[in-house]
């Protein structure tokens, strides 16, 4: 058994909001170097290396990568031989939150009610997704995500004849319809199967898998291969302006589901695509 004060849980969670708005994982940071040499348009190309320099004066002067800090979403990967100490585990999360967005001097982007709109001032409360998993540890993952790219997913509720064909159609569509308003290059969380609400929160998650790891099962594998390819040949390009590299990945997260139904969940995420992950 292994205790861990909830004081250390919230002091992790606030350094991991200001690096997660500070600076790009290395996978992210990889990804969008290389699609500058791949970017076929000249204005692609300035687009891409315009993001590059975003990206470095961010570095430079400790400045978020991106005006829209982003509601916090937490994944907690929880040993079942942890126990927690010092108080409330949500109450120490939402601490965590608090204090990373005040002292980072993020934008709070969060408001207590969808239909009054009042802002709770300190980006609370955060998405919290909690997992029990064998073990001693805690595993914490802070995805800050914006809503331009936000409000380009989507859920499609499809029936199983509609087979593999209709998935990529699926995630085709959310893609093309979001166009440049997901702020492309994107990357593409996708969750097959499961019910309504587990197929979007494997989307969300799927959205944190390094770029350049593909799935273990090899016909999800080719499936986000093929739907990359297609993604990145239909123009849309680097802020929607036109190009070869609309998508930088293709994640896709899969879970058993009913036998009357094949939901699909898209998650699309923009070009910084934000979270850390810590172990404690």
């Amino acid at each position: 058994m292994k205790t861990i004060h909830v004081a250390e849980l919230t002091q992790n969670i606030r350094e991991m909001c200001i690096e997660a708005n500070h600076c790009l994982t290395s996978d992210m940071d990889c990804a969008l170097k290389n699609a500058v040499s791949a970017e076929k348009s000249l204005l692609g190309k300035q687009i891409l290396n315009q993001l590059q320099d975003n990206l470095r004066i961010a570095g430079d002067d400790m400045i978020p990568i991106c005006q829209d800090t982003g509601m916090a979403v937490i994944f907690l990967e929880i040993g079942q031989d942890v126990h927690f100490e010092g108080g409330n585990l949500e109450e120490a999360v939402n601490e965590g939150v608090r204090q990373g967005y005040a002292d980072g001097f993020l934008r709070k982007s969060v408001v207590k009610d969808p239909l009054i709109r009042e802002n709770t001032r300190d980006n609370t409360p955060a998405v919290i997704h909690y997992e029990m998993t064998s073990g001693e540890s805690v595993k914490i993952t802070v995805a800050p995500k914006g809503f331009g790219s936000e409000n380009m997913s989507r859920v499609f509720m499809l029936k199983p004849a509609d087979g593999i064909e209709g998935v990529k159609n699926a995630i085709l569509t959310a893609v093309k319809d979001a166009g440049p308003n997901a702020c492309p290059p994107m990357v593409v969380g996708v969750g097959i199967g499961g019910t309504f609400e587990k197929c979007a929160i494997m989307a969300k998650k799927a959205l944190t898998r390094p770029v350049d790891e593909r799935s273990a099962i090899p016909y999800v594998r080719e499936m986000e291969e093929e739907l990359l390819d297609r993604i990145n040949r239909t123009g849309i390009g680097p802020g929607g302006l036109g190009g070869t590299t609309t998508a930088l990945a293709v994640n896709i997260n899969t879970y058993p589901t009913h036998i009357a139904g094949l939901p699909v969940a898209v998650n699309i995420c923009c070009h910084v695509n934000r979270h850390a992950v810590r172990i404690i």
